[in-house]
């Protein structure tokens, strides 16, 4: 079976003709040349308006366009270009069916390079196919590109926010991602975690589709507060049990900071050395060792031990139904910490009561939405930054998280190569 068989199968392009196969041998090693020839009766179509039109000339040096390799050896298409005197365009250069504008990569090796890079990082997929890391990166763009202009965006119910740091000194993301059940996806990536970027997200999505958002699950982040009260008055905003439990553990560290140095100095027992865990993870999450040392040291009258039982108090708060009665354990919870002499947690505790009824909204909305799946796309956000040792550029960031997370359709192809 000839090569030109199979191409003509997998790879097929009307008005086009697959002619010599030639075996080059270059500095990289073998070279599969396919050299491509327009059939006599085909007119060529021009790339400005795409209508077909009469023929100018053509190029005296063709061009090269990689596809798919095959064996291990890179394959290229070599074909001289035609130009079209196109009668609304004037003079220019076809449109040819196997790549787009000015790429020297053929459409279907950029899907196959794309496709590829959801599983390995950029750079070792340069390696594997024996190309470019900007080749990679050019070809997940253009695959990006072509998803985001073909997604649906409709029958968005809930959606989650949070900022995601990107790079050394405080540089952040603004992440928004889809959160209903049957469909859950990055949908918008925002530069910093201002009002003005987040309110870019509501622009994208337009005001009829902003109406439709039932559910918003946030952090107490001021600015999305104040956005999402404005584009979306309609919604239930909720802040989840995650952000505020964070809270609680971030008082309860700085407790025991401030505590373990004071002993220190004072010349007391060092009971609360290397420690942090053990307030920090629920009970059964601690190891044997990390369960007994904590046994012993709260029968000490420690703020730290008082400021953990507070702690512990609190997850009751999660395992009520009712509103009014999730409502009467708040304010008495935070009444208790706001007699106690423990700063920080009463910090916590003003700012509870400040937030009560997004705080609420979490049994109104029956926990059917909370922010541990924004978390957890997240934890994939930051693996996809971790692949890559890092992104330079935001254009590299914004494309790379789409492409990972933003489950966007794929232009197709008549054949899978993977």
């Amino acid at each position: 079976m000839q090569l030109q068989t199979i191409l003509n199968r997998v790879q097929r392009h009307r008005g086009f003709v697959y002619q010599k196969v030639k075996l080059v041998d270059k500095a990289g090693g073998p070279v599969v040349e396919v050299d491509i020839e327009p059939r006599s009766n085909s007119r060529a179509i021009c790339s400005g308006c795409g209508q077909p039109g009469p023929g100018y000339d053509r190029e005296a040096r063709p061009r090269s366009f990689q596809f798919v390799p095959l064996w291990g050896m890179a394959v290229f298409f070599v074909y001289a270009m035609r130009r079209v005197d196109c009668r609304h365009c004037g003079v220019k250069v076809e449109r040819v069916p196997w790549a787009e504008g000015k790429h020297h990569l053929t459409t279907t090796y950029q899907v196959f390079l794309a496709s590829w890079a959801k599983l390995l990082s950029w750079k070792q997929v340069a390696r594997s196919f024996r190309t470019s890391w900007e080749n990679v990166f050019r070809s997940v763009k253009t695959v990006v590109a072509w998803g985001l202009e073909h997604r649906s965006l409709e029958g968005i119910e809930a959606i989650g926010v949070d900022e995601v740091q990107w790079q050394k000194g405080h540089k952040y993301l603004t992440l928004v991602y889809q959160i209903d059940q049957g469909c859950r996806r990055l949908l918008w990536i925002g530069k910093d975690r201002t009002a003005k970027s987040f309110l870019g997200f509501f622009r994208m999505l337009g005001r009829e589709r902003c109406a439709g958002i039932r559910f918003v699950c946030s952090d107490m982040w001021k600015a999305y507060l104040k956005v999402i009260k404005k584009k979306a008055p309609q919604a239930l905003h909720v802040l989840d049990r995650f952000h505020i439990m964070a809270l609680m553990n971030k008082a309860i560290d700085k407790i025991r900071a401030g505590e373990a140095k004071r002993m220190k100095r004072d010349g007391y027992e060092p009971l609360l050395k290397h420690s942090r865990w053990w307030w920090l993870k629920r009970v059964w999450n601690l190891t044997k060792n990390q369960a007994a040392n904590l046994k012993k040291v709260l029968q000490y009258n420690l703020q730290t031990v008082r400021a953990y039982l507070l702690k512990e108090e609190f997850h009751q708060f999660w395992e009520y139904r009712s509103v009014g009665w999730a409502r009467r354990f708040l304010k008495g919870w935070t009444t208790r910490v706001l007699r106690s002499r423990l700063e920080p947690m009463k910090k916590v505790a003003r700012t509870l009561r400040a937030h009560e009824e997004l705080i609420l909204n979490w049994f109104r909305a029956k926990g059917q939405f909370s922010s541990g799946m924004v978390e957890g796309f997240n934890y994939n956000v930051k693996l996809t930054m971790r692949k890559a040792y890092g992104f330079r550029t935001y254009q590299a960031v914004e494309v790379a998280l789409y492409h990972r997370l933003g489950k966007l359709p794929a232009p197709e192809l008549t054949h899978r190569f993977c």
